[in-house]
């Protein structure tokens, strides 16, 4: 599965754009690992439960996540970029 579009909802921009500019950098770095392999183990890409079953997280760093949902196999919606804050 290789991730060809990427769609950031206005949430998740203005999430990204108070992050930390390390944060940012780390999570660009990411995203190239996650649009080749959505599953690479590096991301720790994993289901959601509970009232965010529909979605999906994988990690930037220690800390911060990238919240998302599958629209089909090539294409990704970004809901929130954060700590584990973007899980409530």
């Amino acid at each position: 599965m290789v991730i060809t579009k990427i769609y950031p909802t206005t949430h998740f921009i203005k999430a990204y754009k108070s992050l930390p500019e390390e944060i940012k950098l780390r999570a660009k770095k990411r995203e190239k690992i996650f649009k080749t392999n959505p599953f690479d183990p590096r991301l720790k890409t994993h289901k959601l439960k509970g009232r965010l079953r529909d979605y999906w997280s994988y990690s930037v760093d220690y800390q911060y996540r990238i919240l998302f949902r599958f629209i089909n196999d090539e294409t990704v919606l970004y809901y929130d970029i954060g700590t584990h804050s973007v899980y409530k």
